[in-house]
C-alpha cells in the first residue's frame, strides 16, 4: 500500500494505509479461524456437540468488521482519487473480494449445520414412528396369542365335555346292568325262599350302591366344571 492519504484528505483519522493492514491482519485471523472450523467439523464428522459456536460468531464478528474498514477503504478512494496511485486501489479491490469469498465460506458452513439440524430432526421423527410402528405390532402379537390361546382353551373345554359324556354314558350301561342283576338276584333268591330281612338287606345294599353312582355323577360334573374354568 503506497499511498498514506488521510481519512477527509486532511488531518485526523487514519490513513488508508493504516486501514488497509488493519483490514489484511483482520483477515488473515478470520481465514485461520475459519480453516479451524471446517477442520473441527470434518474431523467430528459434523457433530453439532463437539463444534464450538464461539469460533463462528468470532469469525463473523471479524468478517463485519472486515467489510466495514472495505467501505471506509473505498470511500477514501471515491473522495480523493486523484491522489490514490492504480495499485493501492487494486490492493483495496482484492481485499474487498477476499473478504466477500470468506462470507461465501461461512454462508456455506452455516448452510451445512443448518442441513445437519435438519437431517437430525428428520431422523427423530422418523425413529419415533419406527417406534410407534412397533408398538402397535406388538399389540397386534398380543392380540393374535390371545385369540390363539381362547382356541386351547376352547379345544380343551371340548375334549373335556366329550370325556364327561362317555363316564357319564359308561355309567348308565353300569346302572342298567346293575338293575339286572338285582332283578335276577331277587328271582333267584325268591325261588331258594330267603328271607325278607336278607330281601331289606340286599336293598339297602342296593340303595347305598345308587348313592355312589349319583355322587361318582356328581363328582364328575365338578371336575368337568372345573376344568372348563380353569380353562377360561
Amino acid at each position: 500500500m503506497e499511498a498514506a492519504t488521510t481519512a477527509g484528505g486532511g488531518g485526523g483519522g487514519n490513513t488508508l494505509s493504516e486501514i488497509y493492514q488493519n483490514a489484511k491482519k483482520i483477515q488473515l485471523r478470520t481465514r485461520d479461524a475459519l480453516e479451524r472450523l471446517e477442520r473441527l467439523e470434518y474431523s467430528t464428522g459434523g457433530s453439532m456437540e463437539s463444534q464450538s459456536p464461539d469460533l463462528s460468531s468470532s469469525i463473523k464478528r471479524d468478517l463485519t468488521h472486515i467489510q466495514s474498514l472495505c467501505v471506509e477503504m473505498d470511500r477514501l478512494c471515491r473522495s480523493l482519487p486523484s491522489r490514490i496511485p492504480p495499485r493501492s486501489l487494486e490492493e483495496v479491490e482484492q481485499v474487498t473480494e477476499e473478504a466477500e469469498s470468506l462470507k461465501q465460506s461461512l454462508d456455506k458452513y452455516f448452510l451445512r449445520n443448518q442441513k445437519r439440524v435438519t437431517e437430525a430432526k428428520e431422523r427423530a421423527e422418523l425413529l419415533g414412528r419406527a417406534n410407534g410402528d412397533s408398538h402397535v405390532l406388538r399389540i397386534f402379537n398380543e392380540e393374535a396369542q390371545a385369540r390363539q390361546s381362547v382356541r386351547s382353551s376352547a379345544r380343551m373345554l371340548e375334549e373335556a365335555s366329550l370325556t364327561g359324556e362317555a363316564i357319564l354314558s359308561a355309567m348308565s350301561g353300569s346302572r342298567e346292568r346293575l338293575k339286572n342283576a338285582h332283578r335276577k338276584a331277587l328271582d333267584v333268591l325268591n325261588t331258594v325262599g330267603l328271607s325278607n330281612s336278607v330281601l331289606r338287606l340286599i336293598e339297602r345294599r342296593h340303595r347305598v350302591d345308587n348313592w355312589i353312582k349319583y355322587a361318582s355323577m356328581i363328582l364328575t360334573l365338578v371336575i368337568v366344571f372345573i376344568i372348563w374354568r380353569w380353562t377360561r
